[in-house]
């Protein structure tokens, strides 16, 4: 008799898990994870995103690479993962980007009616104080991620729910500024994406291309050498070919520099509330990608000499341009210079009018390099003291959020460049 109960209860249980999997609606997973070095593990940043919470407000629509709701427990081999989540272990569970990215995405995604037929898979993949070179395409790093995706995928395709990955958050460059490690960043960045987008589509059959969604590194005070007036400024040449991609290659989209946020002892990490607020600004750029209208940020479009002066034309994503003193502490000519082949910053004076900047220069700036954000206090990093600049969109006036009860305008801040006049 017992017998017959028994089989008779596993036969309904079956019969229950059944019908909940064939009536469960389908789903579509979007899998936008976070690679890179430290900035991309959230390393110091202490955490200030409650899992349950996030959970609760998306609508359960925010999973892991296990497509579960399991966060924080990023250790750089599976085996230690694991460990980690079996032990419950958060201590070095830290604020990532993508928790802000994903918060953002998922409400707009519910605005959209969409709260029953997606999930959002994001999770961070890389290694800390690494080159670009040696978390590539062969490291261990660059496995274990594909490892990930690889597993998210198949256990999306057991249940039936469709997956891919339309885009990733690159945080990673701190290294090659200062160990000048990468002879040709902007080559490696794109051999990385056009490696990635291969390997992705060959894991999830998808047609769609895999987009970066790409930051800018600003931490050239942290370089030994480093000097703002030095015509050959080779701390340059990592946040400008960032930019440089962002401008050329539409595989690549903005986020935003991180000069404008606080750093941990301002040195080298963003604290919690830095990764919120570049995770949400992340978020803005991925609505953007999925609705087919990417956005370059806040960028020079187009430079010009005319007598002793420059004209540098940018794309302002929304209008006005503003010099912002406040958000960011005033730098020299807020944040310009010109320096000529013999090491003088040769600028005078800074106008704005409209979409455009005036650089107005003792002499004639041929022959100079127009710069932005290049200066700072040595070892410093962030808005206070950091390499920085004062020019921003207003977008911040439309699109603004809280954080730990105060709000934080979502402004599009100027990327950092270099740029040689001729």
């Amino acid at each position: 008799m017992k017998q017959r109960f028994s089989l008779v209860l596993i036969l309904v249980v079956f019969s229950f898990i059944a019908c909940q999997t064939k009536s469960s609606k389908k789903k579509r997973v979007l899998a936008i994870p976070v690679y890179g070095q430290s900035l991309a593990l959230g390393e110091e940043a202490i955490r200030i995103t409650d899992f349950d919470t996030l959970t609760s407000e998306t609508n359960h629509m925010v999973v892991t690479e296990n497509l579960d709701e399991n966060f924080g427990y990023h250790s750089d081999t599976h085996l230690k993962q694991w460990l980690k989540k079996m032990m419950n272990a958060r201590e070095r569970s830290f604020e990532l980007s993508v928790y802000g990215m994903a918060e953002l995405t998922s409400k707009y995604l519910l605005k959209k009616g969409m709260g029953d037929s997606v999930l959002i898979a994001t999770f961070p993949g890389g290694k800390g104080a690494t080159g670009i070179n040696e978390m590539s395409k062969g490291s261990k790093a660059y496995k274990k991620f594909l490892e990930e995706i690889k597993g998210a995928y198949k256990k999306a395709s057991n249940i039936g729910w469709d997956f891919v990955m339309p885009a990733f958050c690159w945080m990673q460059g701190e290294d090659d500024i200062v160990w000048g490690k990468s002879s040709n960043y902007k080559k490696d960045l794109k051999r990385f994406q056009a490696d990635l987008n291969k390997d992705i589509k060959a894991i999830t059959k998808q047609r769609e291309d895999v987009v970066c969604i790409l930051y800018q590194t600003n931490c050239l005070t942290l370089a030994d050498d480093f000097n703002a007036t030095s015509y050959n400024c080779k701390e340059t040449a990592i946040p400008q070919a960032q930019l440089d991609l962002i401008s050329e290659d539409k595989m690549f989209t903005a986020s935003g520099p991180t000069y404008p946020y606080s750093f941990v002892n301002e040195r080298v990490h963003i604290d919690g509330i830095s990764q919120k607020r570049i995770g949400y600004m992340a978020g803005l750029s991925l609505i953007r990608l999925l609705e087919s209208k990417p956005s370059n940020g806040l960028i020079p479009k187009k430079f010009t000499v005319s007598g002793d002066t420059i004209l540098i034309k940018f794309d302002v994503p929304t209008p006005p341009l503003v010099l912002d003193t406040t958000n960011v502490k005033y730098a020299d000519h807020f944040g310009f210079s010109v320096i000529d082949p013999s090491n003088n910053n040769i600028l005078e004076k800074v106008l704005l009018k409209n979409d455009v900047v005036k650089l107005c220069c003792k002499k004639s700036p041929l022959g100079a390099k127009a710069r932005y954000a290049v200066n700072g206090t040595k070892n410093k990093s962030g808005f206070k003291h950091g390499p920085r600049g004062n020019l921003r969109d207003s977008q911040g006036k439309k699109i603004s959020l809280p954080i730990n009860k105060m709000i934080y305008p979502l402004h599009n801040w100027c990327y950092q460049f270099d740029v040689l006049m001729n």
